[in-house]
């Protein structure tokens, strides 16, 4: 079986992420990533805190806490907050750990070496009150085309324009409040992008074909625009160090690298950091380094991040001219939007990873999001929806199926599977649908197409209903007790198959529905189209206790209280 290694974009450590940050990365990837271990296949899934730049130190500032500790607080927030949504990361690691201080390191250097680093004279904001440069968001003002007295030097969060420090009314330290800035002079170092403009080119059509359209037309726009040379430090007290042996000016004036340059990095520190945890088993190079042969890379975003992993970080693996693993497969997102206007963690808009698992499970969140997640084009939350779809796909069609087979046979026939007669016509034509059915969630699973995914495991729920519902064993049971056995039977043997092609969308409830059954070896990780047709996992005579209720409905009074929580109208 293949080698798969899965990143997913890193989420920054300035707070709890919305469901909108959850469903453009982390939850698609760890779907993914389960259904390929599930298939047999050896399997690396990848993530971190991003904790570098700018925003984390104000974020650090507003809670008075020092940077590293306020990092390392966060990130112990948010790997709870994924724990509770049950992403089976590999590893999760840290951009701020030494592995990765330690790799970045070692690509400004080779790149420095191969003549794709420069060091330039720019001219910044200066703050004699606080002693320092600052850096773009360090700068806040009065915003010149719509008047917002927050936008900071880089964009206005109101109207979105992009902005520079200087186009700011009354700029401001962010530091300190000082209105006393001036322009200064100083030096930072540069990617040589431009140099690399050609080789990202051929890079990208070797493999824009197979990646969807919207990663592949944003690559694009940025390569017809033309790549240009980028800085890539920054006068931050929280960063990867510029080495003091390369260059020694800067890292003395306390120069560290760009967030952004770090940041792609770290998905080989943080596989480093993994290996280093138990380097007698674990080869995190055989992953990263020559590994174009033996490894798929698959990495998972939204389309702001796209720019960065089809082009900056490919400018830089190429550059340091060392075989580094690139990207295969770019899955990228459009936006989740609720009642159409954006998610913000900054303005607190939206629904939070945090408090959504404050209010159901996991799983009623994890099948929403990714049956809705936004791919071909933006996707709208609103709760009507949401409830909706909790009510008819997970409550009605998968959980009330479980419940009243297992509820109905218990009370007719005991705590044990029943036998009944032979499988007849209805059960082969069933297991010729589920059959076709499973092989077309297969097709999409394996194209990364996760509505498609969805819907085509609703449908095999609701082959289920429609069985039952065809056979009607509440009827048949009076002239025909061994008929409704096999009705039973086979109904169970369907909820069986439901657990084990489920566990990717639903892992909790998967398990729950598998644990009614108490067979002895209960080992297959998957189920091929071809067993499907037989119904046959779950033998008569099988012991078997009825769940609690798997998901419950949602009432009107529960969606006038998410919306009076919440709001919930139009943006």
């Amino acid at each position: 079986m293949a080698r798969h290694l899965i990143t997913s974009a890193l989420p920054y450590i300035n707070g709890i992420k919305h469901l909108g940050n959850m469903v453009g990365s982390m939850l698609p990837a760890d779907v993914y990533s389960r259904y390929l271990r599930q298939r047999g296949h050896d399997v690396l899934y990848i993530c971190a805190t991003d904790e570098h730049g700018t925003p984390a130190e104000l974020a650090a500032k507003e809670q008075g806490l020092p940077v590293d500790e306020f990092c390392a607080q966060a990130h112990d927030a948010q790997k709870a907050v994924y724990d509770g949504f049950a992403l089976a990361f590999d590893y999760f690691g840290r951009s701020s750990s030494p592995q990765n201080v330690e790799i970045t390191q070692h690509f400004a250097r080779r790149l420095n070496e191969n003549g794709f680093i420069e060091e330039r004279a720019i001219r910044q904001v200066y703050s004699p009150a606080d002693g320092r440069f600052l850096p773009d968001r360090y700068v806040e003002g009065t915003c010149p085309h719509c008047g917002y007295d927050k936008a900071r030097g880089d964009q206005c969060e109101n109207c979105t324009r992009v902005l520079d420090p200087t186009d700011l009314i009354n700029p401001r330290s962010a530091i300190s409040g000082s209105t006393d800035l001036e322009v200064r002079e100083t030096k930072h170092l540069f990617l040589l992008q431009s140099k690399l403009q050609h080789e990202v080119e051929a890079w990208v059509s070797r493999h824009e074909a197979d990646w969807p359209q919207l990663a592949s037309s944003i690559a694009r726009k940025w390569l017809n625009e033309g790549l240009h040379d980028r800085a890539i430090t920054r006068d931050l007290d929280w960063g990867v160090p510029v080495p003091a042996d390369t260059w020694p000016e800067l890292a003395a004036e306390g120069k560290v690298f760009y967030v952004w340059f770090d940041a792609p990095i770290e998905y080989i520190g943080a596989t480093k950091e993994w290996s280093d945890l138990d380097p007698e088993n674990r080869d995190w190079k055989s992953w990263w380094y020559e590994a174009d042969d033996t490894v798929r890379y698959t990495e998972f975003m939204a389309k702001d991040n796209v720019p960065f992993h089809t082009v900056m970080f490919p400018a830089t693996e190429l550059g340091v001219r060392e075989p580094w693993k690139k990207v295969d497969y770019v899955k990228a997102f459009n936006w989740l939007t609720y009642y159409g206007g954006k998610f913000s963690t900054s303005q607190k808009r939206g629904v939070f990873t945090d408090q959504a698992l404050d209010i159901l499970p996991a799983d009623y969140w994890r099948y929403f999001l990714i049956a809705n997640a936004p791919e071909s084009d933006d996707s709208s939350f609103t709760w009507e929806h949401f409830t909706a779809t909790v009510n008819k796909d997970l409550a009605d069609t998968l959980g009330n199926f479980v419940n009243r087979v297992l509820s109905f046979s218990k009370k007719r026939f005991g705590e044990e599977v029943p036998q009944g007669s032979a499988a007849g016509e209805a059960e082969a034509k069933l297991g010729e649908q589920i059959a076709e059915l499973l092989a077309e969630y297969e097709a999409q699973m394996e194209a990364l197409q996760f509505r498609k995914a969805a819907a085509a495991l609703r449908a095999l729920w609701s082959a289920g209903n429609s069985y039952l519902e065809e056979k009607a064993p509440w009827l048949e049971i009076k002239t025909d007790k061994d008929g409704a056995a096999l009705t039973l039977r086979t109904a169970m043997n369907l909820i069986h198959l439901y657990a084990v092609v489920s566990e990717p969308f639903i892992p909790a409830s998967a398990k729950v529905m598998r644990e009614a059954f108490a067979l002895s070896d209960d080992t297959a990780t998957w189920v091929s189209p071809e067993e499907a047709k037989a119904l046959a996992a779950v033998p008569a005579g099988t012991a078997f206790t009825v769940p609690p209720v798997l998901f419950a409905k949602l009432t009107d009074d529960d969606l006038a209280a998410y919306k009076e929580r919440f709001g919930g109208q139009d943006a």
